[in-house]
């Protein structure tokens, strides 16, 4: 065999030797991609907390806040301008209707007031008289009216009299407390001069503005509940006295009044929440609210099914408060739910519990789980 021939074979040879070695490991590495493919698929648990589905009391409330007001408040004007010479009350005390709480100067009007009873005597006996001789026909008709003239003015003057007297008296319009004095002893008072302020405690009300959505759920005799920061956490028991029957176009609202039971310890001005009652259910299932989950504008909650599985379940409102949802329907007593650790869920998700062992599962039991 001559050199060229035997160099052409041997590289023949080692082209051969090559093929297979590449062969082999092609082949090998493909065993290998088609054997580690179980680890890759494994699911694992997330990590949740349930709650059980129960009854109980809820309420549907509106919430609104306020200052409150006395409905019966009056300012007590002068009505004469005199000096002050008598102050009978102070602030702070409970009066009543027509009392007397200040005294005026009344020199000029008692003086005045008895030359025109003087005056009123005198026409009334000449009247008298000329009504006998009228009787008798001893008079004309046109002198015995005259005497009844006079006799009419003079009742008429000695009326203006006692008026321009109790003027000097100042007296309270309405029953309540009075809330401010504005004068001192010895002040000159003019003609329409605030001297003091009355508030009728038990005339005390809450205004509050109902959006018109809301008119259908509410009705005079509603309850509320209404609580006064300042005077700590108790609630105080009121309801609607009032509902305007108008709506505001500007607002949308309507104005609805809140009577506040007499002996509350609220005073006008008083900042307040109020809360109006729309419905009470005792036996409602309750779902925490914690537990709900959002998805655009509906809302979901994640119930546990048999092999550490939940699914995902639209919750409908029928009323809420605070903490929890009443639901239209879809839940029973007992139902566990998903309070803590949803919002990485998805339906037929895999979880475990405080306590359990770390659950895995291949897709294939996931597949038969389902």
């Amino acid at each position: 065999m001559s050199d060229p021939i035997r160099d052409f074979f041997i590289f023949f040879l080692f082209l051969l030797m090559s093929a297979a070695c590449s062969v082999k490991v092609s082949g090998e590495k493909s065993f290998d991609q088609g054997g580690g493919g179980g680890k890759e698929g494994v699911e694992e648990a997330l990590p949740v907390e349930l709650a059980a589905v129960g009854t109980g009391e809820i309420r549907s409330v509106l919430k609104f806040t306020t200052a409150l007001e006395a409905e019966r408040s009056v300012d007590v004007l002068a009505e004469a301008s005199r000096r002050v010479v008598e102050l009978s009350v102070e602030e702070g005390d409970v009066v009543k209707a027509n009392q007397l709480l200040a005294r005026l100067e009344d020199g000029v009007q008692r003086s005045a007031l008895e030359k025109a009873e003087t005056s009123l005597e005198q026409s009334r006996r000449e009247y008298e008289r000329q009504k006998s001789l009228w009787d008798q026909k001893l008079i004309s008709e046109q002198v015995f009216i005259d005497a009844q003239y006079n006799f009419d003015q003079a009742k008429l003057a000695a009326s203006d009299a006692r008026r321009e007297l109790e003027y000097t008296r100042v007296r309270a319009p309405i029953a309540g407390t009075l809330t401010e004095r504005m004068i001192s002893l010895g002040d000159f008072v003019s003609l329409n001069q605030k001297l003091f302020h009355i508030t009728d405690f038990s005339s005390i009300v809450a205004r509050i503005y109902v959006p018109e959505q809301d008119l259908s759920s509410i009705s005079v005799g509603t309850p509320s509940e209404i609580r006064a920061p300042a005077l700590g956490d108790g609630t105080i028991e009121g309801h609607i006295l009032r509902i305007s029957p108008v709506v505001d176009p500007a607002t949308g609202t309507i104005k609805v009044t809140v009577a506040i039971p007499r002996g509350s310890g609220l005073r006008p001005g008083m900042y307040v929440e109020v809360d109006l009652v729309t419905a009470i259910h005792s036996k409602a299932l309750l779902i925490p609210k914690r537990a709900v989950v959002y998805d655009n504008e509906q809302t979901f909650v994640f119930r546990l099914k048999e092999g550490r599985r939940v699914e995902r379940v639209a919750v409908v409102p029928r009323i809420q408060d605070s903490e929890f949802i009443e639901p239209e329907g879809g839940f029973e007593v007992g139902d566990e739910i998903v309070v803590a650790g949803q919002s990485g869920l998805k339906d037929g998700a895999l979880v475990r519990l405080p306590g359990d062992p770390k659950p895995t599962a291949t897709p294939a039991e996931k597949s038969r789980a389902s």
